[in-house]
């Protein structure tokens, strides 16, 4: 039993890193451009159906690509930016570059759903492009903004645990190794549970901040 807690510790933290990170990243690219797809929609504040074209092209031609397909694509860009294609570090690169599409996805489907009527309000008073998006849009889009970004996280614990079919460490990476290749059936059961509590912790925690902002 020692053993295996010596194995799943640094695991979990290889796991915890490049979940935290990658989501990080997705969050602060994803955000503006989901913004820019919903801002450049026909009729919207800043309409312009030409670069919201090109931006949806290029976010339903990312989210096409299946992760472990698009991971292996990218290894001469990661070893390119971080000098190596294996490692958690490593794999940071391909979860963020696969998690910015749908992040932006869930950024523009959560700021459709805010009432056109409180955006033609806000023009009526004088409001600026710049402050009906960060004191209207994304103020009344917040509860569902933070269970896209609980989905999100959910999704990339899933990409983190496939990026150990081709070393990116964690849990994934374990199960693989010690569970599937060298046949021990508790490393696999234990990997697997814990995953499934790491993804129910971060869902009861994602709805609960967002129901509490409905609340407010």
């Amino acid at each position: 039993m020692e053993r295996l807690i010596m194995l799943l510790i640094p695991a979990i933290h290889q796991t915890l890193y490049m979940v935290s990170l990658s989501t990080l990243f997705a969050v602060l690219v994803g955000t503006p451009l989901g913004i820019l797809l919903v801002v450049t929609r026909r009729g919207h504040i800043m309409e312009n159906i030409g670069i919201h074209q090109v931006l949806s092209y290029i976010v339903n031609m990312g989210r096409s690509f299946p992760y472990i397909i698009l991971m292996i694509a990218l290894i001469p860009f990661t070893r390119l930016l971080i000098g190596t294609s294996i490692g958690t570090t490593a794999t940071v690169v391909p979860l963020t570059i696969a998690t910015i599409p749908f992040f932006s996805r869930v950024i523009e489907n959560a700021l459709l759903e805010v009432d056109k009527g409180v955006i033609e309000a806000s023009q009526a008073m004088g409001a600026s492009t710049f402050q009906i998006i960060y004191k209207v849009l994304i103020p009344e889009s917040m509860p569902s903004i933070v269970l896209g970004i609980t989905i999100t996280i959910v999704n990339v614990i899933g990409y983190s645990a496939m990026a150990g079919a081709v070393g990116g460490g964690g849990l994934g990476d374990l199960a693989i190794r010690y569970g599937f290749h060298r046949y021990n059936k508790e490393v696999m059961i234990w990997t697997v549970v814990l995953l499934i509590l790491l993804v129910q912790i971060v869902q009861i925690t994602g709805n609960y901040y967002s129901k509490n902002l409905s609340r407010r």
